[in-house]
This record gives C-alpha cells, sequence and structure tokens, in this order.
C-alpha cells in the first residue's frame, strides 16, 4: 500500500506537466472504464486485459490485477525490472501513433516495482485498431521507478512514422534522475534507438539540470535524422552556503541520430551522452 501511495503522490505532482503534454501532443489518461473512441464497443480496459488478464475495477476505484503477459525488455538485456506480484493502477497513458503508414494506438502501465528490485515495470503496448482489437507488442520500458510518456511523447520520422519518448525517474530532497528511451516501430514491434540519461542537482549554492529536447532533420532516407539536445544549466541560489557556488552557465550536448539503411537502425554521430553519463556518475 506505501508503494501505491508513494507513486499516487509522485503522479500527482507530476499531474501539471504531464497534462500540458497531453494537450500538445495527445497524450490521454483516460478511465479505464470508458469507451476507446471511435470504438465503443471497446474499452481501454479491455485493451488493459490483453497485457494483464485478469485487470479489473477493484472497490477503492483502481484498477487492479496480478502479473502481466511474458515481454521482453526494451533494451533487449535480461538483467530489466521484475514486475510486482500485483498492480493497481488509477488509469493508463495513451498516445495515437503513426507505424508503417498505419494508425496506432500505444498504451503505457507503470505497475510500480516488485519487492526485490530497485526499478518499476512498465509496459509500453501497440494495439491495432482496425478490425478486432490486436496486441501487436509489448515491452518492459521502465529503467527506474516510475515510468511516463515525455514531453512531447512522439517525434515524426516521417509522414508514416513517429518514434515514442518515454522516461523513468526518481528523485529526493536534492538529486534527479532520469533516463530517457527513444523508441521507434518497425514491423509492428519496438525498436530502441538509444536511452539518453540525465541528473539534475539542487544544492544550497546552485541548482543544475539538464533538460531533453528533440528535433528532426531532413535526410535523403526513409526515416528522419533525430537531434537530441541536453542543455545543461547552471544557477548559482545566491544563498550563503559552506560551498563556493559556480558560475551561472548553460551549454548544449547534441547528438544526431542517422538511418543507416543497410543495417536497418539509426546509428549515432557520437558519444557526447556517454560521456556526460559518464560525469554525471562522478556527481552522484
Amino acid at each position: 500500500m506505501t508503494s501505491i501511495l508513494l507513486r499516487f503522490l509522485l503522479a500527482c505532482l507530476m499531474l501539471p506537466w504531464l497534462w500540458g503534454a497531453a494537450i500538445a501532443q495527445a497524450v490521454g489518461f483516460p478511465d479505464l472504464g470508458s469507451a476507446v473512441p471511435g470504438h465503443e464497443d471497446i474499452t481501454y480496459l479491455d485493451l488493459g486485459r490483453m497485457v494483464i488478464p485478469d485487470l479489473k475495477i477493484g472497490a477503492d476505484g483502481f484498477y487492479g490485477g496480478t502479473l502481466p503477459i511474458e515481454m521482453r525488455d526494451i533494451s533487449g538485456a535480461d538483467d530489466g525490472g521484475s514486475p510486482p506480484s500485483t498492480t493497481s493502477l488509477p488509469n493508463a497513458a495513451v498516445l495515437g501513433i503513426k507505424a508503417g503508414g498505419k494508425d496506432r494506438l500505444t498504451m503505457l502501465f507503470d505497475l510500480g516495482q516488485a519487492g526485490d528490485s530497485a526499478e518499476g515495470y512498465a509496459v509500453l503496448a501497440l494495439y491495432d485498431l482496425t478490425g478486432k482489437p490486436k496486441l501487436l507488442d509489448a515491452v518492459n520500458v521502465a529503467t527506474d521507478r516510475s515510468t511516463y510518456f515525455r514531453d512531447p511523447g512522439k517525434v515524426s520520422l516521417s509522414a508514416n512514422d513517429d518514434a515514442i519518448i518515454t522516461m523513468s525517474t526518481h528523485f529526493n530532497s536534492n538529486q534527479g534522475y532520469v533516463s530517457t528511451p527513444l523508441i521507434m516501430i518497425r514491423n509492428d514491434r519496438f525498436k530502441l534507438i538509444d536511452t539518453i540519461y540525465t541528473f539534475d542537482e539542487n544544492l544550497c549554492a546552485y541548482k543544475r539540470t539538464q533538460n531533453v529536447a528533440f528535433s528532426t532533420l531532413a535526410d535523403d532516407q526513409p526515416y528522419a535524422a533525430i537531434k537530441a539536445t541536453v542543455t545543461e544549466a547552471t544557477a548559482p541560489s545566491g544563498e550563503s552556503c559552506d560551498d563556493a557556488p559556480p558560475e551561472a552557465s548553460s551549454h548544449d550536448i547534441s547528438v544526431t541520430y542517422r538511418w543507416d539503411k543497410a543495417a536497418s537502425r539509426y546509428a549515432k554521430d557520437s558519444d557526447a551522452f556517454e560521456r556526460l553519463s559518464a560525469e554525471n556518475a562522478k556527481r552522484f
């Protein structure tokens, strides 16, 4: 119960930011019992049961169930988190996308943490609703305790395809840890492009933030190039502290991903984000 309450409180703290993303980029948070627009005989709960077969509403108004179906981790590694034996959901995040020129629906279920796991478990599910609803793919995208769609939720790779942006995070009194997976869909399967790790500090003498933004660049390939930019900004607090504050500063760290047709994947043009991650690790 404590874990559920912590997740609920974190969600409340994030709501202003999340609803801003929802308005701007069509990320929605419908009640699972409501009908899918354009499919009045299908509810989001029906779709959720394709991932958690025994999902149902409880007396507390939350939707609960036990273990989800078997799925892979988006990273392809075997060391991802484990799903909790039971879960409780107030809702799920939904996002419509284009994949291979077809309309698809994605849903993100943050299931929380297993008792023996340091990170959460979050299911990103891909659905085809053109006929009888079909679950096309499902992956665990959690890399930390709490997972969301990250603003802007998706980025257009072509007129026919979108990439999905999620984020996993946890924070303490003066540090925030964020990982941002960038995910494309190929042949109705999720495929990780990269994961970007950032770190925020809020100390007595200064505040340092690292924000991620994405843009696309015209390219002579089936998919647009993606430019990811981390803006690191340091601002002295003006408070009287034991440590001298650093000077105010702001700089960008960028990596561009271009489609490699021969390898059928995106390739990045530098290891700048790996170097940033290593520098951040020294501050933990």
